[in-house]
């Protein structure tokens, strides 16, 4: 024995009877252990060659594709665990830290407002074409429901969401307005930089709950219906005219929403800049 240990002694303390351990001594080794023991050799050369970058996938593609031999993915598995080989590991995968709200909510589900600029909503959508998706950022005043600022770009970052509360900025009084929005790209940094820079106070409502946001939700889902889903857009850049047309022309100045006494949001504000008082009062 190894250790220098009488055979009897070392066999009643492992538990296993002398005569078996001298059959297994002089046993033949097993077609199993034969074909292991080849299989090794051949893997261990795959491995080197592959400047010990291969794992157990691409050492079992090389021995089937490129040495045409017949072995199983586990039969590689094993024989490399045991050679104490194994393959480099991949670029980490970091977990993915969902987007958390970076403001409170100072909205909560009250969207009612009596004068223009006290309130914005905002969010993102997305709509496919042959092409590939186009996505539009919104701000929209919860007064009158008027498309202040909106923002049209082939990918989903933070300059969508800049850029169309810039263009809200340019277009209204944002001093002391609330911006209210779920998270995501609202909780960049270019995006809170610009909001606090203009006087804005930003809102958030909870994560994944559509009614934190309801108001900007019902305007997404006409414009699913009214403009969106009408047909099978081709390019990004007829879906994004025809986005253009639906928010500047349509929404804004021609389609009569039933919850501003059928007039278009830019109707409504002109005449309640002509007498805030009954429209206040009313």
């Amino acid at each position: 024995m190894s250790e220098g240990l009488p055979i009897e002694v070392t066999c009643r303390v492992v538990g296993v009877s002398v005569s078996g351990f001298y059959m297994w001594k002089h046993r033949k080794p097993s077609a199993r252990s034969v074909r292991h023991a080849m299989v090794a050799d051949v893997i261990r050369q795959v491995h080197n060659e592959s400047r010990q970058t291969y794992g157990a996938r691409r050492v079992h593609a090389e021995l089937v594709l490129g040495r045409q031999m017949t072995v199983a993915r586990c039969t590689v598995e094993l024989v490399m665990r045991h050679l104490g080989i194994a393959g480099l590991p991949g670029r980490p995968r970091y977990r993915k830290i969902p987007n958390t709200p970076t403001a409170s909510d100072l909205v909560n589900r009250n969207f009612a407002r009596t004068e223009p600029n006290r309130l914005w909503l905002t969010d993102i959508t997305e709509h496919p074409t042959r092409e590939g998706k186009v996505y539009c950022a919104v701000v929209l005043d919860a007064f009158s429901r008027r498309v202040v600022g909106w923002s049209i770009d082939s990918s989903q970052t933070a300059n969508l969401v800049v850029n169309a509360l810039g263009m809200a900025i340019e277009n209204r009084q944002s001093e002391g307005v609330v911006i209210h929005s779920e998270p995501g790209q609202y909780t960049s940094w270019a995006f809170t930089r610009r909001a606090l820079d203009s006087g804005l106070a930003q809102s958030m409502g909870s994560i994944g709950d559509c009614y934190d946001n309801g108001q900007m939700e019902s305007f997404w889902a006409r414009m699913q219906v009214e403009l969106l889903n009408r047909k099978r857009w081709n390019t990004r850049l007829e879906l994004a005219n025809a986005i253009f047309e639906y928010l500047e022309i349509f929404h804004n100045r021609q389609r009569r929403h039933s919850s501003l006494g059928m007039l278009s949001p830019i109707e409504y504000e002109r005449r309640h800049a002509d007498n805030p008082v009954r429209d206040q009062a009313s």
